[in-house]
């Protein structure tokens, strides 16, 4: 049996730093990225904590000339040599030094080796030993501090070390990225945190935002607008906590009690209501959000603005002065000082009541009508005063609730004919439906065609020369195809569907804002009094005449597919439904409808949660790629739900319901010479012009 001899250990004595020098064998040469401040502020705190490696310097004879050189260490002797520049440590001080003798071994070599063979610190053990200083007592400020950090940086540390301790063994093995582990920080629930890593087992996706997603899932975002209405201070002094996400932009974090926010939410509603009930209406109703359309049907109240005080216009004419001074100041800065800015919003918050006072009623209209509050986008409270239910119209019939009774008679009879007639045709086409549309749930496509459509009124509505081709074309119907009755002279009655019980947030939609506004302009320049309606209209230029002809003519337009079944009782055929889609496509061609710049894109409220997973799998590869959707294939619905709608976000992907298919063009029309392609390419937009301005 072969004996192994002992090794034996270099030995360690203090040196005086004055006997002490930096070697020519030291390899480290470049000085970029080597701090020395810290290195020896930490010194200084706490000492050296790791002797200096040294040997003696010898003479051209091979004699110890009584001074050692540092092979191993030459960032610590630098920072002790700082310390002594500064008179913060005296040049005898003794040093802790390993003093090697061992010419088998280089200088070289020993330097080399401090610096290969040192293995960093584990993240996890230095978010663990930072947790355990504040635990000692030590304020974060201080550990930031002492290892050269900022505050931010010891907070992040911090949150991953209060991560579920199954996860930190996981993380220290391996089993996940640390982008992971900043994902699950999110969460402060160790149990929450455990099922999702459990649930990622079986899923393609464990991205990090998947992570996020998923523990937030139950939360409310802090821009949320409920927030903003309640104010995130006040949910905090009631006990909420508030989730952020120190990595990454989080728009504030989410609100955990969701429960806590809805009674805030609540009882701020209620002493708002209080407030605008005591002013006499008959009923109030709130809401979060109303649906788009809710004030169709109902009497708006004509009110009057209410005068203004001297104080009042002397303040608002002070106010203004000063936004304008502050404007022309910094109008050339790239940033302005959070004071100005600051400023600046109280200026516009003060401004906002003083020009925009609540109308002032007749108060025995007051009586028989009432108002719906909500929360607007940016968290005010949104209170839309003064509509009359029919039911709560005075009992006495004036001769135009005759004649527009007469008129609904009329219109009623003769849309009965038109639809028995439809339904004849189109009996032979209920047993086939479009195949495009056909694999999506009804209710689906008329929601998401019922947005289509708004947004179609839209695009048709800023065009004036394609609304007036659309009424012309509805015109040329009406006098050659059909027969109908009406107590105008004119004989033609626009059908409108006012779009009512369509999903949810077309209110908020972009079209929506911009009918509504356009709606508004155009109200406050008509009169009152419907007998001086023709002097104000002719009154108005061709181009003015044009654009309210076409904002008129936009609420006429149908474009919102509806299943033709023995359900709805014979109300509409498949044919007839067909021919409405068909038309809309041409008109949206002509308008040059963009379903994603009008705002459209695909969430679990408004397609992704109703849909079968097949169809959210082929929506994300349409997007994304096969190789996504790949990913998500074994997830449950609500994930893979959610899963998509992150991965479509910025995509463009509409759903077919939503698209406009380029014309076909029948073989049977193909131009039978040349001459006659080149004279019909490309101008059905200068024939609708020339229609137009005839």
């Amino acid at each position: 049996m072969t004996k192994h001899a002992k090794i034996t250990l270099s030995g360690a004595r203090d040196i005086p730093f004055s006997a002490l020098m930096l070697s020519q064998a030291n390899v480290r040469r470049v000085k970029a990225g080597v701090s020395i401040d810290g290195l020896a502020s930490d010194i200084e705190r706490r000492g050296l904590l790791q002797s200096l490696t040294v040997r003696a310097q010898r003479d051209d004879e091979g004699n110890e000339t009584g001074r050692y050189e540092v092979p191993a260490g030459g960032r610590r002797f630098r920072a002790l040599q700082q310390l002594v520049k500064q008179r913060r440590m005296a040049k005898t001080e003794p040093v802790p030094c390993i003093v090697r003798d061992d010419d088998a071994v280089s200088a070289e070599e020993d330097s080399l080796a401090e610096n290969v063979h040192r293995e960093p610190l584990h993240p996890l053990d230095q978010f663990r030993a930072m947790q355990k200083l504040v635990e000692q007592g030590s304020d974060i400020e201080t550990v930031a501090a002492t290892f050269m950090v900022t505050p931010a940086v010891v907070k992040q540390r911090l949150k991953l070390a209060d991560v579920s301790p199954k996860l930190h063994d996981i993380y220290a093995e391996d089993g996940m990225t640390l982008d992971q582990l900043m994902a699950f920080s999110v969460a402060s629930d160790h149990a929450r945190q455990e099922q999702v890593w459990d649930m990622l087992q079986t899923s393609h996706n464990q991205q990090p935002w998947f992570i996020r997603a998923r523990l937030t899932e139950d939360k409310v975002r802090a821009s949320d607008k409920r927030v903003r209405f309640v104010t995130l201070e006040a949910y905090l002094a009631a006990g909420g906590h508030v989730l952020r996400d120190l990595f990454e932009s989080d728009d504030g974090g989410w609100l955990e009690d969701v429960a806590l926010l809805d009674r805030l939410q609540t009882e701020k509603f209620e002493t708002e209501l209080a407030a605008i009930a005591a002013e006499g209406w008959k009923w109030v109703e709130a809401a979060v959000d109303f649906p788009y359309g809710h004030t169709f049907g109902l009497r708006p109240l004509d009110g009057e603005e209410p005068a203004s005080s001297e104080d009042d216009e002397t303040r608002l004419e002070a106010l203004r002065e000063e936004a304008d001074r502050l404007e022309d100041q910094w109008a050339g800065e790239d940033e302005i000082p959070d004071e100005v800015a600051a400023r600046i919003q109280a200026i516009d918050e003060e401004i906002a009541p003083l020009v925009s006072k609540p109308l002032i009623y007749d108060a025995a209209e007051v009586a028989i009508a009432g108002a719906f509050v909500s929360i607007d986008v940016d968290g005010s409270l949104h209170v839309e005063r003064g509509f009359v239910r029919p039911e709560d119209e005075p009992a006495e019939v004036t001769d135009d609730a005759e004649v527009a009774a007469e008129e609904g008679e009329s219109d009623q009879d003769r849309g009965g004919e038109d639809e028995e007639a439809g339904s004849a045709e189109g009996s032979a086409d209920e047993d086939h439906p479009d195949d495009l549309l056909r694999p999506l749930p009804d209710r689906l496509v008329t929601d998401l065609t019922a947005h289509r459509t708004l947004a179609l009124r839209d695009a048709v509505a800023s065009s004036p020369l394609v609304a007036f081709a659309a009424m012309l074309h509805a015109l040329v119907l009406e006098t050659f195809y059909t027969y109908a009755t009406s107590g105008s002279c004119l004989g033609i009655a626009m059908r409108s569907n006012r779009l009512i019980g369509y999903g949810t947030g077309l209110n908020d939609t972009a079209s929506a804002k911009a009918i509504h506004e356009r709606h508004e302009s155009w109200s406050t320049r008509l009169p009152d009094d419907t007998t001086e309606l023709w002097t104000a209209l002719t009154a108005f230029n061709a181009d003015e005449q044009a654009a309210i002809f076409a904002h008129c003519v936009s609420f006429g337009i149908d474009a919102v597919w509806e299943p033709a079944t023995q359900h709805n009782q014979g109300r509409v055929s498949a044919r007839a439904v067909a021919n409405r889609i068909e038309h809309s496509h041409i008109l949206a061609r002509a308008a040059n409808l963009d379903m994603v710049a009008a705002g459209w894109t695909a969430t679990v409220a408004n397609y992704l949660g109703r849909v079968t997973k097949p169809q959210i799998l082929a929506a994300v590869d349409e997007a994304c790629g096969a190789d996504v959707a790949v990913r998500l294939g074994g997830m449950k619905k609500p994930e893979m739900a959610s899963a998509a709608e992150e991965l479509l976000q910025g995509k463009g992907w509409l759903a077919k319901p939503l698209r406009t298919p380029e014309p076909a063009i029948a073989a049977d029309q193909d131009p039978a010479n040349d001459d006659e392609a080149a004279d019909t390419d490309g101008h059905d937009g200068e024939a609708i012009d020339a229609v137009a301005a005839e």
